[in-house]
């Protein structure tokens, strides 16, 4: 990490050089910068040892005749001061409570992690999400599906953290879903496209997981449960409102909407039989297609579109669809 070189004025330094002797610059301004962004927001979050740390680090780079390093130094002993002050009161209630203070401590404690907990507004949400469900069909399906529901949550979520940008744990809507905030900042169609997708494709995977483990254990729960979760997935590509597909078709030309909706409508004719039974009709494929034969009219449309996008949104309808339509009359004799 040595700096032969003042960032300042260029003046060549030899090694241990903490100021440049020319222009009286800091060396190691960019790092000791770095270093108290880092020290104060521990003190904001009330971790002191550890911002003394990053403070005493600092003075180590600082010539220590500067005001700087003077002003680091009264710094670091104000935090001595609070944590012997934080000490002293500890000790002097363990001493007033006597054997009461372990007690005492257990509580404060606990009291912190209430506190915590009632701070996380994805664990509550989630646990008032998996509640209703619970009270509705049972713990099991609770479980199944909350968690996968949480799993497509995930898949936006990482989506946005592996482009660098904000995210916020999802949150969950007790009857009618969840979902994570994040900070666009100005990203490209495409991107904002995969992100939504993201969520569907995760999803997905939890749709196939549940057939697997039906066709392994013979146990239909799993077999309602990839039914539900891949009915619930595809309903997501609707292009409207907050819904995932909204977010994807900004990035797909009107031509591809419209084979999209081709898709979907070849779907609904399957389900509908050569009997035309529409008793039996999956009408989730009519409404995603109908919504993407409405976007292929609005004025949102690119003037070319993203190939990647539509194959991803493509294939999503495609094998969401499948797990519907297999998974749908084995359900429907269920229910009957």
């Amino acid at each position: 990490m040595a700096i032969n070189s003042c960032p300042a004025c260029a003046h060549w330094l030899p090694d241990g050089t903490l100021a440049c002797p020319d222009c009286k610059a800091l060396t190691y301004g960019k790092y000791l910068s770095e270093l108290a962004f880092s020290a104060q927001q521990l003190e904001q979050e009330q971790k002191w040892g550890e911002a003394k740390e990053r403070w005493q680090m600092a003075l180590g780079w600082l010539p220590s005749d500067t005001q700087q390093a003077s002003s680091v130094a009264q710094h670091v002993a104000a935090i001595d001061a609070r944590l012997k002050a934080e000490e002293d009161t500890k000790a002097k209630w363990t001493k007033r409570l006597g054997p009461f203070a372990p007690v005492a401590l257990f509580l404060m404690k606990a009291k912190s992690f209430l506190f915590l907990i009632f701070k996380m507004k994805f664990l509550l949400s989630f646990l008032a999400f998996f509640g209703l469900y619970w009270a509705l069909w049972g713990w099991k399906f609770a479980a199944g599906f909350t968690l996968s529901l949480l799993v497509h949550e995930m898949g936006h979520y990482v989506a946005v953290k592996r482009r660098g940008l904000k995210a916020d744990m999802p949150v969950f809507l007790p009857g009618f879903g969840a979902y994570v905030r994040w900070y666009s900042q100005g990203v490209s169609r495409e991107d904002l496209a995969a992100i939504a997708l993201a969520g569907p494709l995760y999803g997905l995977t939890c749709a196939l997981a549940s057939y697997v483990l039906y066709w392994e254990w013979h146990n239909l729960l799993f077999l309602v449960l990839a039914n539900v979760i891949a009915w619930v997935n595809l309903i997501n590509l609707l292009p409207v409102l907050g819904l995932d597909g909204a977010q994807a078709v900004y990035a797909l030309s009107a031509m591809q909407r419209g084979l999209l909706a081709l898709t979907c409508m070849v779907f609904f004719a399957l389900t509908l039989g050569p009997t035309m039974a529409f008793e039996n009709a999956q009408w989730v494929f009519l409404i995603v297609g109908a919504g993407l034969v409405w976007k292929i009219f609005v004025r949102d449309t690119p003037e070319a579109g993203d190939t990647r996008t539509f194959v991803y949104f493509q294939g999503l309808v495609v094998v969401l669809g499948l797990v519907v339509v297999y998974t749908a009359p084995m359900v429907r004799l269920l229910v009957r």
